[in-house]
């Protein structure tokens, strides 16, 4: 049997972030009891309470069943001592993101708020530094042409390789919470199944595992309404980016993909309204809102906001057209290099969580 470690300082950051007062979970085991998600064998979130209110720190950073909680709050409503323990999930994964961090700063920058001057400015030096290289940092006159002012190939081209790289140092963090999962819950006797990705994938898509939750029903309808409407933003952004290539940029208001596009930004505001509507009036409910959720819902409220100014900005010829198209890179950046290391990265680790979930055979 290994030796407890208890990390006090692990412990009372969980606090901070949770607002939860571990102390107080007196182990009734509510909690899992109420889990429509909670599997028979090794349930949640009772156990991972326990390692909480111990600060066992190597027993909750790699622990599979922190992903399989969809956070519909059912376990916070009905614990009899209001110590919130959807919150505390919340917290210990946000604490995992940092962990993983490669390099380790890259946490640190997204998730602490003395450092967003800094997260802000490295899009924005590197977006100079691009402009000034190609000699366009200056405002053009005529009719409003983005492609004028920002050298969409050089542009296109770094972001794509600076992004890449990030999401390269993500995968070694995500392999080590592989390789921790592993330790942590072993497969069982029959083994490794081979990877389910097309059910894991569905399950996914359909939002299945929300249909279970009973204290934040509009959450789901949330949570699907910003997740394809994200999905399909990205989508239109990438072919934005061929169309730059092809010299068919920019793309009429009747292009397909823009039509998809402006249709993907309404179903993103509608998300957010729901999600900062919950989080303001339905504390109760929704738990505390700490700084990574608040910078999740504003980055992409930014991001997508901006994008839409920008097309009015063209179609209008405004004089802040082309300030306002640089925000709207600066944004594009921030929300899409920093991904894997924000609350966003849920989508990667929840992935990689629930592939390993089912290929050991737990459900």
């Amino acid at each position: 049997m290994g030796k407890i470690r208890p990390d006090i300082g692990f412990k009372r950051e969980l606090s901070r972030l949770s607002g939860s007062q571990l102390n107080q979970c007196m182990q009734c085991g509510n909690c899992s009891a109420v889990c429509s998600l909670a599997p028979a064998e090794r349930p949640f979130p009772r156990k991972e309470m326990v390692w909480s209110g111990w600060g066992l720190k190597d027993k909750l950073i790699g622990n599979v069943d922190i992903w399989l909680c969809y956070q519909c709050g059912d376990c916070s409503t009905y614990c009899p001592r209001d110590v919130k323990p959807a919150d505390v999930i919340s917290a210990i994964r946000q604490k995992t993101y940092q962990h993983y961090a490669r390099p380790r700063f890259l946490g640190k920058l997204v998730s602490d708020p003395a450092w967003l001057p800094v997260a802000i400015a490295i899009p924005v030096v590197v977006i100079i530094a691009i402009l000034s290289l190609a000699g366009t940092f200056r405002i053009p006159e005529g009719p409003v042409d983005y492609s004028a002012f920002f050298p969409h190939g050089l542009l296109n081209g770094t972001f794509s390789a600076i992004t890449l790289f990030f999401y390269l140092l993500a995968s070694l963090g995500i392999g080590r919470f592989w390789k921790d999962m592993k330790r942590q819950t072993p497969p069982g006797k029959s083994g490794m199944k081979s990877l389910p990705v097309f059910s894991v994938l569905g399950e996914i898509l359909s939002h299945s595992s929300f249909s279970g939750c009973g204290s934040r029903k509009p959450g789901k309808v949330a949570h699907m309404l910003l997740f394809f409407g994200f999905a399909l933003l990205i989508m239109v952004t990438l072919y934005a980016i061929w169309a730059t290539v092809t010299h068919h940029y920019p793309l009429p208001i009747t292009n397909p993909f823009k039509i998809l596009g402006n249709m993907a930004s309404l179903m993103i505001y509608t998300g957010l309204g729901i999600m900062i509507w919950q989080r303001l009036f339905n504390r109760r409910v929704f738990g505390k809102s700490g700084y990574s959720d608040w910078l999740l819902l504003v980055s992409i409220g930014l991001l997508t906001l901006s994008g839409t100014l920008v097309q009015l900005a063209r179609l209008g010829e405004w004089s802040v057209a082309y300030h306002l198209y640089f925000f709207h890179l600066v944004a594009v950046w921030f929300v899409i290099m920093y991904l894997p290391f924000t609350k966003l990265g849920h989508i990667f680790y929840r992935t990689t969580a629930l592939l390993y979930a089912r290929t050991i055979g737990r459900k």
